[in-house]
């Protein structure tokens, strides 16, 4: 009756959570989360999943057909069911995250493709197929052909049970969840005591214990080490998607951080930029102011009414003072020196100009006015 009862808990309650953790499969991949991690969750729910149809079939098989929970048939079913969620978990582990190094078993596993690793395990349900046939056809005892069945798996549940333990603990302790290492230690006990069940014969168990209390034990072990698997992948699922959480958050931190600092290194270059532009203004308005004042000048100046003399003098200097000095030109011209240049002198007066390019401004004057007309000299 016990066996009956988990049979049906098992199967309600794995095929509803596979159903849901597929769902999560389903939604996850379609957000493009990262494949290794999505590829885990689906195997997690296949594994569970296959807990859920053994338990069904077992079920089945019970209620429709009358045929004993201890039969060959429901033995075999049993261990062909293990071994496939062993390969499920087994391809589930190494999408558990964390920065420590990895078991030895995934790291073999690591090495193979999921095709690979599928022709592998279908090489041992053929030696299993064998085993049954052999111990349906055989005259052994009913419990000892079993425990010979049960042998064939034993070793890779252990195996991967204790890879999952591993792997499960680092994953917890990188994650900061270390008091996660009790449940995890729970899970594996329970699976060592469930298998160790099953492989010892019943005429053992009779001599030292109660064989309804030893059954029972099997039962509740093999149904409370798959209720603990599925509450800690359910943890580890939660805990995954915080972590993603996070690194999405963080992520986008470093985003708008990075954007951050190329606006104020931007703005930091058009400061730059703009302090140069108003230097280069500043000094584009002195110009223009001195411009201005040069231009009023010559304006001014232009105004001015010049005598014949000044404008014979203003001529002559126009045509050779870049080649000749004052005391040449007032020689050329018959007067003297100190004459030409109180000329000079009165005409700066009347133009109104000064400085030391004095003599430039004139030539240019001469030059704009047209004023060498006036010249009575020759500088060939």
């Amino acid at each position: 009756m016990l066996a009956i009862v988990s049979n049906y808990i098992t199967a309600i309650v794995c095929l509803i959570t596979a159903f849901v953790i597929q769902r999560v499969y389903v939604k996850e991949r379609t957000k493009n989360v990262d494949g290794k991690s999505v590829e885990g969750i689906q195997w997690f729910s296949l594994a569970i999943f296959s807990w859920g149809l053994g338990a069904f079939l077992n079920i089945f098989l019970i209620s429709f057909f009358d045929i004993n929970s201890n039969h060959k048939i429901i033995v075999s079913l049993g261990v062909l069911i293990s071994l496939i969620n062993s390969l499920f978990i087994l391809m589930s582990i190494p999408s558990i995250e964390h920065y420590e190094k990895r078991n030895l078993v995934i790291r073999i596993i690591e090495r193979f493709t999921n095709k690979e690793v599928f022709i592998i395990f279908g090489g041992v349900l053929l030696m299993i197929a064998s085993v049954f046939l052999i111990s349906f056809y055989s005259n052994n005892q009913e419990n000892s052909s079993n425990n010979v069945i049960w042998l064939i798996d034993i070793p890779i549940s252990l195996v991967v049970a204790f890879s999952l333990l591993q792997e499960l603990n680092k994953a917890f302790k990188n994650r900061g969840m270390q008091f996660m290492y009790l449940p995890t230690f729970a899970l594996f006990a329970l699976i060592i005591i469930a298998v160790t069940h099953r492989i010892i014969p019943v005429e053992y168990i009779e001599t030292w214990a109660h064989l309804s209390a030893w059954n029972s034990l099997g039962v509740i072990s093999a149904v409370s080490f798959k209720l603990l698997f599925i509450l800690l992948f359910i943890i580890l699922l939660y805990s995954w998607k915080l972590l993603l959480e996070k690194e999405e958050q963080q992520s986008e931190f470093i985003k708008i951080k990075t954007k951050k600092e190329a606006l104020e290194k931007g703005k930091e270059i058009l400061l730059i930029a703009n302090e140069s532009h108003l230097d280069t203004i500043k000094h584009l308005k002195i110009e223009i102011a001195c411009a201005k004042k040069k231009y009023k000048k010559l304006k001014k100046s232009s105004k001015v009414e010049l005598s014949d003399r000044q404008k014979e003098v203003l001529a002559n200097l126009g045509i050779c003072g870049a080649k000749k000095s004052y005391t040449e030109i007032a020689e050329a011209m018959n007067i003297s020196v100190d004459g030409f240049q109180a000329h000079i002198y009165q005409i700066k007066k009347a133009l109104n100009i000064s400085g030391a390019d004095g003599k430039e401004q004139l030539i240019t004057y001469a030059t704009d006015k047209k004023l060498i007309d006036f010249a009575t000299i020759s500088c060939d």
